[in-house]
């Protein structure tokens, strides 16, 4: 059983090409997060966010447009992914981020509705102003 869809979407005061950057690369992402990361920016491979309690694949990378992985976290059951897509569009000069969040298990939509903006989107929109 999975839980529902988590959609949302957040203006950044930054090009898509920045927020893009920020998120793929290592060193960026965590200086925004506060946490270890390590990000391999190819289709295929690893990404290892916030110390290893989120491990996953990049599954589709479109510079500056699209991000789509395949992760999980630390406190799921052994072997279940969740897919992660974020989609970016220039906005005025900034751009707009739109996250789709599927196939995480029953029961933590709470946890990640609260956690995406609380762990990615309100620090890095401070990292990228």
């Amino acid at each position: 059983m999975t839980a529902k869809t988590i959609r949302q979407e957040v203006k950044f005061a930054a090009s898509p090409k920045k927020v893009y950057d920020a998120l793929l690369d290592s060193t960026s992402f965590a200086a925004f997060t506060g946490a270890p990361a390590t990000i391999d920016a190819k289709v295929g491979g690893a990404v290892n966010a916030f110390g290893g309690m989120i491990v996953g694949t990049n599954l589709e990378l479109v510079p500056g447009q699209r991000i789509v992985q395949a992760w999980r976290a630390g406190n799921w059951p052994e072997g279940h992914y969740s897919i992660v897509k974020f989609e970016l569009a220039a906005d005025g000069k900034g751009s707009k981020l739109a996250l789709e969040h599927s196939g995480a298990p029953d029961g933590s939509e709470e946890m990640l509705e609260g956690g995406w903006h609380k762990m990615y989107w309100e620090p890095l929109a401070k990292f990228v102003a």
